[in-house]
């Protein structure tokens, strides 16, 4: 792996359990969490520094873990009781998570507090929980350079003034396409994200699933297919390993007062869908541990291939 930068990515989500059935397989309680997923491929480019709380269900080996492939653990806190628990099954239909059973278990305690080291981290990514503790995180920032959020239907339907509130101060908001639909009251994706930016967000990535992603920043519009992927086994953490190869490619750039723009933007993305297409050829967060920052390399590449073409003359 190429040397890395001091911490200056901390990210608050969930560490978790997951049991997962598709068409191709499926798991028993496997390490999961958006936490999880987002620092281990944020860890190719920063080292990430994950807030979050776990059960005394959550052995040392997970910790041993996520130390060994980069990622601060500082921040997770251990409380007595079971560790957030998620099951669901994909059909055929892989852009689809259906839930059979959710146990919020510790995390219906969690009150995120920040250290003085936490509270000056530069870059943060607020992943997909409760809007209120999202909105918590944030009041104990001390000017951050860049500060994203992710979110889901839950939230959207049932707390939408709340996650509003935090819209307003947000710089990226990854979003799939479900949702900004949910959000807006409004199916055109791009109209839907006009509406969206209105809310704060200076950058809107909307999440497509097996069809890529697209960003609308300032006037501009920038899409990007999926990795064309023959072997899928498991979109579980896709989304979460896509932002965190975002924040952690623009958090590496950014650190030496460069300003954020439409290239580094772009470049971001891009490195954000190829930890996506790692994430689903394997269950749980397998593949991401398997692979080295070359692979990442080879793939990039790929993708600016398969998406060039020449101007006419």
């Amino acid at each position: 792996m190429k040397e890395l930068k001091t911490m200056n990515l901390l990210i608050i989500g969930s560490v978790a359990f997951d049991s997962v059935e598709t068409p191709f397989g499926k798991t028993k309680k496997t390490l999961g969490g958006s936490a999880t997923y987002s620092a281990l491929s944020a860890r190719f480019f920063t080292k990430p520094s994950i807030i979050a709380v776990v059960g005394n269900d959550f052995k040392k080996n997970y910790f041993k873990l996520l130390n060994d492939n980069n990622v601060n653990t500082k921040g997770i806190q251990v409380v007595n009781g079971k560790t957030f628990f998620w099951k669901g099954y994909y059909s055929y239909d892989l852009n689809t998570a259906n839930t059979i059973e959710t146990q919020i278990n510790v995390f219906s305690n969690f009150n995120p507090q920040l250290n003085d080291e936490f509270k000056n981290m530069e870059f943060v990514f607020l992943a997909n929980i409760d809007p209120d503790l999202q909105y918590s995180v944030y009041s104990q920032l001390i000017n951050p350079k860049i500060v994203a959020c992710d979110t889901m239907n839950c939230w959207i339907q049932n707390k939408p003034k709340e996650l509003k509130k935090l819209l307003k101060l947000i710089d990226i908001f990854f979003i799939n396409e479900a949702e900004i639909r949910q959000l807006t009251n409004e199916y055109n994706i791009i109209k839907a994200a006009k509406i969206a930016k209105k809310l704060g967000p200076k950058i809107i990535i909307v999440k497509r699933g097996e069809y890529g992603s697209i960003c609308f920043y300032k006037e501009n519009i920038f899409t990007i297919p999926a990795y064309p992927l023959e072997n899928v086994f498991d979109p579980t953490g896709a989304g979460d390993s896509f932002a965190g190869g975002v924040m952690g490619f623009l958090a590496s750039k950014l650190n030496n007062s460069k300003n954020l723009n439409e290239k580094l933007i772009r470049q971001g993305i891009i490195f954000g869908t190829v930890l996506a297409s790692f994430c689903v050829e394997d269950f749980s967060v397998k593949k991401l541990l398997k692979i080295k920052y070359k692979d990442i390399l080879d793939r990039y590449k790929k993708i600016k291939k398969i998406t060039f073409f020449e101007n006419i003359k």
